[in-house]
């Protein structure tokens, strides 16, 4: 067995283990990357990538039969599933040098290709190798939950790891789970042929501005998405090609493929996290707001953390393991500016407090404003005036933002910056923004927050009575 000594050891090359592998390697630090899989994790090549791309696809199918407002008769397209497939596999082949070993041996990374599990508080094994490290990141990320359903082990079933590997169009897809990676393939599929039903136990896109997520829910609906919403799933039977899903109120739904996204669970099982004294929960290993676990040489980011499950929150997670590894500052994570988005059509995208919640934390001192997509000039000349912006304020600051129709997760990006920096409405609504432009939807809703002040205002108006009766 080799020995190996390093300064740090990343368990995960996913985009938070990339991220800190490649930024402490590029500034002095010794570096070691275990990965037993495949370099990119799961957003490279099971999750935001290839979902996006298939999204995609669906998008181009979608506007063949969405053309009358514009003279153009609607028809519907000839679609290849197979070859909108392979679309999804062509976008992973051309980021995936990206996240490559041979990049990061490039950099200057020692690449192991196999999974690592502790033996010590202070060393992991390969199998084939022993490193020992100062500091250790565990970045391993997360894999779909499948619930113990009565049935569904003896079904063949999908996940987000196995979706993307079809190349025939599933005649009925079924789909347990109304979350974001739901509704989203739901949406693809549909717009690519299928027959999609959702079936969710609660609410669907229940974490979401009830608001917001109605609005992608009604548009689902009416592309033809049959969503079940307060619906359990107590037993799945049938065969491949042949499946059914028995409700507990007794009705049974048939389809052909079955895809089951009720979310997702930290992957600690290979990690034997006893060896080396990290405490753990069903969520994910155990950290402070430093990310540090109870082996004060263990760090936890991404996924694993169980902080949140996404792509961005583990680059995040990444800049402030490396300010403490690599400089002993007292980075800290923090939760309440990060972003998120459903890609659905229309998107729907959140950062901070939505309203109810910033409701009740702040009460009567909060100010809610709402403005519809069509106040802005572009989404009149575009016909894309179905959505809203709800922007909630306290004492001229954006305690959070929810945004619902076309381009939000682009439209959140301003807002993220401003949560995040703490900054005023002012900045914004003082901002010089192109025209036509969705961004005006933004620059709008800070404007908003200023009007009253300014146009109902009694002492603003006395002043300018005098101003105009006493200034030549």
């Amino acid at each position: 067995m080799e020995e190996i000594r390093t300064d740090i050891c990343v368990i995960g090359a996913g985009s938070g283990g990339l991220s800190v592998a490649a930024g402490a390697v590029q500034m002095g630090a010794r570096v070691v990357l275990l990965e037993g899989h495949r370099m990119g994790g799961d957003c490279l090549n099971y999750g935001c990538v290839p979902s996006k791309a298939l999204l995609a696809a669906g998008k181009v199918a979608q506007a063949h039969r969405s053309g009358t407002p514009f003279g153009i008769p609607p028809q519907e397209p000839q679609i290849d599933y197979g070859a909108a497939m392979e679309h999804v596999s062509r976008t992973i082949a051309a980021i995936a040098p990206h996240d490559s070993v041979e990049r990061f041996e490039g950099l200057g990374v020692r690449v192991i290709s196999a999974y690592g599990q502790f033996d010590s508080p202070t060393s992991v094994i390969t199998g084939q190798h022993r490193i020992t490290a100062r500091r250790f990141v565990i970045a391993t990320g997360s894999s779909p939950l499948v619930p113990p359903i009565p049935g569904l082990e003896g079904v063949p079933c999908l996940t987000n790891e196995t979706l993307f590997d079809l190349r025939t169009r599933p005649e009925h897809l079924l789909i347990i789970g109304g979350g974001p990676i739901g509704m989203e393939m739901a949406q693809a599929h549909r717009r690519l042929g299928c027959a999609v039903s959702v079936v969710e136990g609660a609410t669907a896109l229940g974490r979401e501005d009830p608001e917001a997520a109605a609005l992608v829910l009604a548009q689902l609906r009416a592309e033809g998405v049959r969503v079940l919403e307060g619906a359990e799933v107590v037993r799945v039977g049938g065969q491949a090609g042949a499946l059914s899903l028995t409700l507990a109120d007794g009705a049974q739904i048939n389809g052909s493929h079955l895809l089951v996204a009720v979310g997702r669970k930290p992957n600690l099982e290979r990690l034997n996290l006893k060896a080396a004294g990290i405490a753990h929960t069903k969520a994910g290993i155990t950290v402070d707001d430093r990310l540090r676990s109870s082996n004060r040489r263990v760090y936890a980011i991404g996924d694993v953390a169980g902080q949140g499950q996404f792509t961005h929150l583990a680059g995040y997670h990444a800049g402030v393991v490396i300010r403490s590894m690599l400089f002993a500052l007292p980075a800290r994570a923090r939760a309440g500016h990060i972003p998120h988005v459903t890609y659905t059509e229309p998107e729907l995208a959140q950062v901070g407090l939505t309203e109810a919640e910033a409701r009740a934390a702040h009460g009567e001192r909060l100010q809610v404003i709402r403005l519809g997509y069509d106040a802005t000039d572009r989404a009149q000349a575009e016909g894309r005036t179905g959505g809203f912006i709800k922007l909630m304020v306290l004492k001229g600051r954006p305690v959070g933002v929810t945004l619902a129709g076309p381009g939000a997760g682009e439209l959140i990006a301003i807002w993220a910056f401003m949560v995040a920096n703490r900054t005023k409405l002012g900045a914004l609504a003082g901002t010089i923004l192109p025209y036509p432009t969705l961004n005006e939807l933004s620059k709008r809703a800070a404007g908003a927050y200023f009007s009253p002040k300014l146009f109902d205002n009694p002492v603003v108006r006395r002043v300018v009575g005098l101003v105009q009766r006493l200034v030549p």
